[in-house]
């Protein structure tokens, strides 16, 4: 082999393994089809981790260097919050990373949903860091004389559930309409009823996740269980629920060479 094809092949090896390939054409399921009349989606991925990357910045902006040992005892307790945001927000990556390697599309809707996204993942970040630094700090008890520093009583639980809940509902909302919006891309334009079924499928899973987050909003904002923290202990829902949702569309599942 060439010395350029052996560079060639390790490029292409880091490029699998970072998952920033250009989707492959044609596609990979028999009886799908691309439209030669729309972008390909690579410039609108490639643009869409530069904002991700820009949030998870934001995550961390506020963990300055420590200058003194206390201080940094300070900040290590303050990255345990950062990784569980952190790991959050790397599953919305990952799920947005999975919708273009499904369907790599780039018409005017799915460019206007993906910046919407965008939009509310920017929003979403600081709700979400301030729920990961109250479950670390007051829930689990690692640092719970912040409590009175953080909330002045109740009603601002209820307001960091309902913040978080719109945040929450806001992006896997534009996830599911996202895939609503791929599953009739996929009808109209030749592909597989597998990768019908598919995005169909996982539309009703993002709305089943946005559906809870909503759940919660409505219990945090009428004050139900507030003092025992209700509107977060329903987030466990999305478990098995989930699991259920899975099992019934599995069953209906038509062959991927269908």
């Amino acid at each position: 082999m060439s010395e350029r094809r052996k560079q060639r092949a390790a490029a292409l090896q880091m490029q699998r393994a970072t998952g920033s390939q250009r989707p492959p054409t044609p596609p990979t399921h028999p009886g799908e089809a691309t439209s030669p009349h729309h972008p390909p989606s690579v410039r609108l991925e490639f643009f869409s981790d530069a904002v991700f990357a820009f949030a998870a910045t934001l995550l961390v902006v506020a963990l300055e260097v420590p200058h003194t040992y206390p201080e940094l005892v300070e900040r290590l307790w303050g990255f345990l919050a950062f990784g569980a945001s952190f790991g959050a927000l790397a599953l919305i990556w990952s799920s947005h990373h999975a919708f273009f390697r499904r369907f790599p599309i780039a018409d005017k809707t799915t460019v206007f949903l993906n910046l919407a996204l965008l939009f509310v993942v920017l929003f979403y970040v600081y709700p979400l860091k301030f729920m990961t630094v109250t479950l670390f700090d007051i829930v689990l008890r690692l640092r719970p004389e912040r409590r009175e520093h953080m909330f002045r009583g109740v009603d601002d639980v209820a307001g960091m559930f309902v913040v978080y809940g719109i945040g929450f509902v806001a992006v896997f909302g534009v996830f599911s309409l996202l895939y609503l919006h791929a599953s009739r891309y996929a009808t109209t334009h030749g592909y597989s009823a597998y990768r019908i079924y598919e995005a169909q499928s996982l539309c009703r899973q993002y709305l089943i996740l946005a559906a809870v987050g909503l759940l919660s909003l409505v219990t945090a904002a009428a004050g139900i269980g507030v003092r025992y923290g209700v509107p977060g202990y329903l987030y466990v829902l999305i478990g098995p629920i989930s699991w259920w949702h899975g099992t019934w569309s599995d069953r209906r599942a038509p062959a991927q060479g269908a």
